[in-house]
């Protein structure tokens, strides 16, 4: 995905409601699933890491991007956007 891509993404990220939250239980099966049954959906989606999860924000994000098969689009503080292409 282009820099110029990415950056509009980021935009329209800003105005989405975090849809996903990731707490203690951290990265499961049920939220890679719902996490692609929105990509599907809406291209676009906004993930919470609550302070529970103990894993590594930045790590996080390009765990769930790699399982979703999708991209990275921002990790700004507790909150991860992914995008499919």
């Amino acid at each position: 995905m282009d820099k110029k891509r990415i950056i509009e993404l980021r935009g329209k990220a800003q105005a989405l409601p975090s849809t996903v939250h990731i707490g203690k239980e951290g990265i499961t099966q049920t939220v890679i699933d719902e996490i692609t049954k929105q990509l599907k959906k809406t291209k676009l989606v906004k993930i919470k890491l609550l302070p529970a999860l103990e894993k590594d924000r930045k790590e996080a994000g390009l765990e769930l991007a790699k399982a979703t098969s999708s991209v990275l689009v921002e990790v700004r503080g507790r909150t991860v956007v992914l995008a499919t292409e």
